[in-house]
């Protein structure tokens, strides 16, 4: 079952008290739902219980409600379904499968690409370093039902033992550091990397971001395709890389050149950047940081101050942490026994955390604080507690679209 923690009353009004409103339907109005539906081909025909609008609905309470039965799920939202003078019929769980299938994966992919974009504005406190904004990029895996199909789409990761017990996706995401937005992914099996699936994401990057990203992603390929798309860059480099100081500047920084592998050895088309290097004492232990820039300009930004600000990285980490821990729940699974099926739920549970920190960043920035001064848990538990009485709408859109899936 869902691990959701028990909601204490509390004295008085609390900041995060003012996110307690219908988070579904006011993050994803329902004519944009019946937008992506028309345009990916899924609407109906005929009438049905469970029309493509609500089902919709229905994948993302379930992975607002993670852990609760499919036929629980339903009976929260339809509560606020319809007219309520007249009893809504809770579909079964085997309906639900049925019109989970003919929905399909795609509306909430284009729903993601429609809605999912960074919040923080001018005034948002700790989202911007200078007039950049930042971003970074991470991977994660998320555990899968044990069926064939997820096996030998997805694969599972290998062990000392032979191989793990469950089959994993692998899912790369990027977020806005200062409100944890997500605001692009990617999903694929194990057998691709983070930077592969990383390239994905580019075309969701703009000029004036700053993204950060850890070691494992540098790659003169990969740092080519992210410049392209006009962002800055500050990405952790391994320090056993040769790396030529071309010019030592006035902070301590330098810069020196990288290159395609084939031009390597001959130096030939090199391409600029600045290297910002440092090391951290914890413990009695030193680690060495080195960091790859596209700021080529020490005025602009200080070695000390991008030193600093690549702590903001780890924002992301608990970004994938609150989606893995907080929203899904530790240790759980992800309920969908087909590929199309985890994909629909991934891009449900994106959407979802998405809603809930955008209504936080609106409550912080509203009393001019920084979005991190809310409790993500606390919030997730008032919408929770608040969806049911709040999410009503019409079942049905105006004028069904044609059935592309009859019987």
């Amino acid at each position: 079952m869902a691990r959701v923690g028990q909601v204490r009353s509390s004295v008085g009004e609390r900041l995060s008290d003012r996110i307690a409103i219908g988070v579904l339907t006011r993050a994803f109005p329902p004519e944009l739902v019946d937008e992506v539906i028309a345009e990916t081909g899924r609407g109906e025909q005929r009438s049905r219980l469970l029309p493509a609008r609500v089902v919709v609905y229905f994948v993302l309470a379930m992975c607002l409600f993670f852990g609760q039965p499919y036929e629980e799920v339903a009976r929260l939202l339809g509560q606020g379904l319809g007219n309520p003078e007249r009893s809504w019929r809770v579909p079964t769980t085997a309906a639900i499968g049925r019109a989970r299938r003919r929905l399909g994966p795609e509306p909430l992919k284009m729903l993601f690409a429609r809605v999912c974009r960074p919040v923080a504005v001018p005034e948002t406190a700790g989202a911007w370093y200078r007039r950049w904004r930042l971003a970074a990029v991470d991977g994660t895996t998320l555990d899968l039902a044990d069926t064939a199909e997820n096996d030998g789409f997805f694969g599972r990761p290998g062990s000392g033992r032979g191989t793990g017990a469950f089959p994993q996706a692998r899912v790369v995401a990027l977020a806005e550091c200062g409100t944890h937005a997500v605001f692009g992914a990617a999903i694929g099996p194990l057998s691709v990397s983070e930077p592969v699936l990383s390239r994905q994401l580019f075309t969701r990057l703009r000029a004036g971001m700053l993204l950060l990203a850890d070691r494992g992603f540098y790659g003169f390929e990969l740092w080519q395709a992210a410049r392209a798309s006009g962002a800055d860059l500050l990405w952790r480099m391994r320090k056993s890389a040769a790396l030529p100081v071309v010019q030592v500047l006035a902070d301590g920084s330098y810069l020196s050149t990288v290159h395609a592998e084939p031009d390597r050895k001959s130096r030939r088309n090199p391409v600029v950047v600045r290297v910002v290097e440092y090391t951290l004492a914890r413990s009695g232990d030193t680690t060495v940081y080195r960091l790859l820039t596209t700021l080529l300009d020490p005025e602009e930004a200080p070695a000390r101050e991008l030193a600093a600000l690549y702590a903001q990285r780890w924002e992301i980490e608990t970004t994938l942490d609150e989606i893995k821990t907080h929203q899904r729940g530790p240790k759980l699974v992800l309920r969908s026994r087909y590929p199309w099926g985890v994909e629909q739920e991934i891009y449900a549970f994106l959407l979802v955390h998405h809603a809930v920190r955008q209504l936080m960043h609106e409550a912080a920035t509203g009393q001019g604080l920084d979005p991190d001064r809310l409790s993500f848990t606390r919030s997730l538990r008032i919408v929770r507690r608040q969806v049911p009485a709040q999410a009503a709408f019409s079942p049905r859109p105006t004028h069904p679209g044609p059935d592309p899936h009859p019987g």
